[in-house]
């Protein structure tokens, strides 16, 4: 059973990459096609040239040289249309392979689009990307190149053989020998090397996640002075990544000398036995030249085909990886009989609500409060209490074990999940910025935004004189995850993105974290002033943003353990009062 798994398992990734090709299969008959057409021609070459030998064999004199050019045109004549055909097979190989990778592409990323928020808590964005760029890159390389090889060898192989047997069948049970022999060995090798290359393609995925997260976290190290520390860690990881493709080339790079012996030591067998019929007058030495020439026609291919068979067990494993991902388990689908809001009030209620992230440890145990239209409901707490936890529920990225929560009365797993998320609009502390324009950075949660609503959005986040002393204004354009601006700027932005959707729930989990205590009075003014007739989420570890909440929940190890306004709070002196002195009292 565990010797026909890697077979199956090979057989299956096969018929996924021939669903990605069907589509294409007229474009690869005419490729096959031309293939053959291609090989016949080329394999026209030896028959021409034994025939010029056989001409010249004559002796001194007896030469026909008018036949002898004639076999020479004939040769460069078949060998260049030979290379032009081989060109059009090129070109025609790589417009599938283009197509086939666009397709795989797309699939991965949208199948990310459905992966749920805890496929990405779990996932390393380095290990996600090296299946995007390498992987498919790889898969690439097997449609467009090497497939070509395998096809050529397989027809070159065939027709080789055919005239072999034309020219002198006895010569050919040199191969009934040697072939069957690498034959097997090939096979043993092919056992031995897949697991390899899997756990190659592993491991790499493994040296890109890691390097994705030092890079993104490179003023961290230096701050830190962990320079050192990064390295020694980057150098086991590479280390294990150099071992894994050692291993796996260095066997896969064998086959290839092993297959050079068996060509050489057959060609040489073909010499000496060809040799000793040429002297018993039962072959003529055109023939001989010929034969020797298909034999290396026929033994070429299979020493190619193990060269390039590191490369397809090379592509196969990034195959798996790639179907692994299209193959994992998305987001939870829609009931059937989902329900779409419209004209959403924001009316939020949570029923004895209890969550946990692994079954184990119990996050959030029987949460009970509700939130009004139009109101500020502030969620406070020490760290890992749950406070986002709630917000990762109310947005549907995670489901909640028991009780329920409700929009507008509704139960929101009873909801579309894309029309829920729809009727909010969300800050987080971690700031996303785009590589694009400042206004299309604030226009990005608000299909169709005016310029003149992008622009009263940056003023009210105190943003619009900065946007506006830059070269290019609200057109400057942002680099990657906005690298030249501030912090606080690219916090700014966000909220200034959140508060232009039309959405009528606003989360702002920390999002004054990283503003300075003046923009921040300035920011808690204008969405005071913004935020009218929309329901507010605030989670805060500054208890100043969150004094004129209407309501205040206390989060502690799961539990509500207080709620009220900010005044009747500090009267009941318990944790909120707490944490509150410790932050102002001095």
């Amino acid at each position: 059973m565990t010797n026909k798994a890697p077979a199956n398992e090979k057989k299956h990734l096969i018929l996924r990459l021939w669903k990605y090709i069907k589509p294409y299969k007229l474009l690869a008959f005419a490729a096959f096609a031309l293939t053959v057409l291609s090989n016949i021609l080329s394999l026209a070459g030896p028959l021409l040239s034994g025939y010029a030998i056989d001409v010249i064999e004559q002796g001194i004199g007896k030469v026909d040289f008018n036949s002898v050019i004639k076999y020479i045109l004939l040769m460069a004549a078949v060998f260049a249309l030979s290379s032009v055909l081989s060109y059009i097979l090129s070109i025609i190989m790589i417009k599938i392979g283009k197509s086939i990778v666009y397709s795989i592409r797309n699939d991965v990323f949208d199948k990310l689009s459905n992966m749920p928020v805890s496929f990405f808590d779990r996932q390393k964005a380095g290990e996600v990307i090296s299946i995007i760029s390498y992987d498919i890159d790889t898969v690439h390389s097997l449609i467009s190149t090497d497939i070509i090889q395998i096809s050529t060898s397989i027809v070159t192989v065939l027709g080789a053989l055919v005239m072999m047997l034309a020219i002198c069948p006895r010569l050919v049970l040199i191969f009934a020998v040697t072939v069957p022999m690498f034959a097997l060995y090939t096979r043993m090798r092919i056992r031995k090397v897949r697991p390899l290359y899997r756990e190659r393609s592993q491991q790499l995925g493994r040296l890109s996640g890691f390097g994705e997260e030092t890079i993104t976290g490179q003023k961290t190290v230096k701050a830190y002075n962990r320079e050192g520390y990064m390295l020694s860690r980057f150098d086991g990881i590479n280390e294990d990544a150099t071992k894994a493709a050692f291993n796996a080339e260095y066997l896969g790079s064998i086959t290839g000398p092993v297959a050079n012996f068996f060509n050489n030591s057959s060609i040489a067998l073909v010499c000496t036995f060809g040799g000793l019929l040429y002297m018993a007058g039962a072959i003529t030495l055109g023939n001989i030249s010929s034969f020797v020439l298909y034999s290396r026609k026929f033994a070429g291919p299979i020493n190619e085909f193990a060269n390039i068979l590191s490369d397809l067990q090379s592509a196969l494993a990034a195959a798996n990886r790639i179907f692994s991902l299209i193959d994992a388990s998305p987001e939870k689908p829609d009931t059937p009989d989902a329900k779409t809001l419209d004209n959403v009030e924001g009316n939020i209620e949570f029923k004895d609500v209890s969550f946990s992230y692994d079954y184990s440890v119990e996050i959030l145990d029987s949460v009970n409060f509700s939130a009004s239209q139009g109101t500020i409901t502030a969620i406070v707490g020490p760290t890992g209490a749950g406070k986002t936890t709630i917000i990762n529920l109310l947005m549907r990225f995670y489901d909640q074990q028991d009780g329920v929560i409700s929009l507008d009365g509704v139960d929101i797993q009873k909801l579309k999940r894309d029309n829920l998320r729809s009727h909010y609009s969300m800050v987080l502390q971690d700031t996303w910025i785009f590589h694009g324009t400042i206004y299309e950075n604030i226009a990005y949660g608000s299909k169709g935004a005016t310029r003149k609503e992008v622009e009263e959005a940056a003023k009210a986040v105190e943003m619009h004189k900065y946007i506006m002393s830059l070269p290019n204004g609200y057109d400057t354009v942002i680099s990657d995850n906005g690298s030249n601006i501030s912090k606080g700027q690219k916090q700014l932005l966000t909220i200034a993105r959140a508060m232009l959707s039309p959405s009528s729930i606003l989360i702002l989990d920390e999002a004054t974290s990283n503003v300075d205590i003046v923009t921040e009075l300035k920011i808690t003014k204008a969405m005071n002033r913004i935020t009218k007739g929309k329901t507010c989420f605030v989670i805060a570890h500054r208890l100043s943003t969150v004094e004129n909440a209407d309501n205040i929940l206390v989060i502690d190890k799961g539990k509500i353990v207080e709620q009220g306004t900010h005044k009747n709070l500090l009267k009941q002196k318990g944790l909120y009062e707490k944490i509150y002195s410790s932050q102002f009292i001095k």
